[in-house]
């Protein structure tokens, strides 16, 4: 069955509250940063950034004054070090900042910096956002319950994200996958499962296949492919539980249309058991760090009352489980969403999670 979603227009950022701030420290997460998130906005003018056929990006090239342009890369460059290595400053004659672009798209409005090495014409990109506590949430979560380590670090007011490098979903549905193989469909229909089964249970919303990239990986005489989330402004936030199933946005409806070409339901059925099953292997490796960030989400505000309410009721509705009517907020939700993961992994439930 499919219906396009509607979600909110707007979701509001949410403040660091004391308590994560603590996890953040102890966990690595915060370091000072010798320039902040606003400090970016001082930009005297832009230009819109195109892609290679001459589409908008809907990015913008950021320029300065001459003065405020030296200090800025400077910094940028010594946030580099500090989200790649040690910090040590030794490299940074080595490296120029080549464009600081910025997109008015979406929420967060995020810089996204290019660095180039001089020596060898390497380069890497990193983004700088506002801090939201909904996205920090996200990207812990995704960080420790899926497959991919994330690098980001947090100081006050400024969120610092490492690039996560991989062909956009649109595009990718749009221009490659119609070129692939018979088995590589197959394969990509199977992560596209998976990936729809982890989203739903961490509960991170909004994943339409510009959220997503895809990532090919070359093992001997084929092609892996992989699907990692790139946005995770949408965690625990929308009250709507198919905002949390990727397969319901129209914009995935392609990769849907791939899983019931190439799977019978058991074949589905067994990919989303599988993927489960190595959720709950994770929370158990990440016990007491799950625990602590959980806390952290219990004590804070990350929705809207009516929200959390339907979200609540809707996937009670589904389990039966009295533990998700109880929940207070969103933080006790995705706890009892997790447990419940946890719980039939332990005791062997084969049965089909919501």
């Amino acid at each position: 069955m499919k219906h396009d979603l509607k979600i909110s227009l707007k979701k509001p950022s949410y403040p660091v509250n004391d308590a994560l701030k603590t996890y953040l420290q102890k966990f690595n997460r915060t370091i000072r940063l010798p320039i902040f998130y606003d400090d970016l906005l001082r930009f005297q003018g832009s230009v819109e950034v195109f892609d290679k056929n001459d589409r908008d990006t809907l990015w913008v090239r950021t320029y300065y004054n001459e003065f405020d342009r030296k200090e800025i890369d400077l910094n940028l460059k010594k946030i580099y070090t500090k989200l790649h290595s040690d910090g040590n400053e030794t490299t940074i004659p080595l490296l120029n900042v080549d464009a600081i672009d910025y997109c008015t798209f979406g929420n967060s409005k995020p810089f996204r910096i290019k660095i180039r090495n001089i020596l060898n014409d390497n380069y890497a990109y990193f983004y700088v956002k506002k801090a939201d506590a909904s996205r920090i949430y996200g990207l812990e979560l995704e960080h420790m319950l899926s497959p991919h380590n994330l690098n980001f670090l947090v100081y006050e007011d400024t969120l610092i994200e490492e690039h996560i490098s991989g062909i956009p979903g649109d595009e990718f549905i749009t221009t490659m996958l119609p070129n692939c193989t018979e088995p590589e469909k197959a394969q990509i229909a199977k992560e596209f499962v998976k990936f729809n089964e982890r989203c739903m249970i961490r509960l991170l919303g909004d994943m339409r296949s510009y959220n997503y990239v895809i990532v090919p990986t070359h093992d001997f005489d084929h092609v892996v492919y992989s699907i990692r989330a790139i946005d995770f402004d949408q965690q625990c936030y929308e009250g709507k539980f198919n905002v949390y199933r990727p397969q319901f946005f129209k914009e995935n409806f392609k990769m849907v249309d791939l899983v019931s070409e190439k799977f019978e339901k058991q074949s589905v059925s067994q990919y989303k058991l599988e993927e489960r099953s190595i959720v709950a292997k994770r929370l158990l490796s990440f016990k007491n760090r799950i625990d602590r960030l959980i806390q952290c989400m219990e004590s804070d505000t990350l929705s809207k009352p009516e929200h959390e309410t339907l979200l609540k009721t809707t996937i009670f509705e589904y389990t039966g489980d009295i533990r998700f009517k109880k929940s207070k907020n969103m933080g006790e939700i995705l706890k009892n969403s997790l447990s419940f993961v946890k719980r039939n992994y332990q005791t062997e439930n084969t049965g089909i999670f919501f």
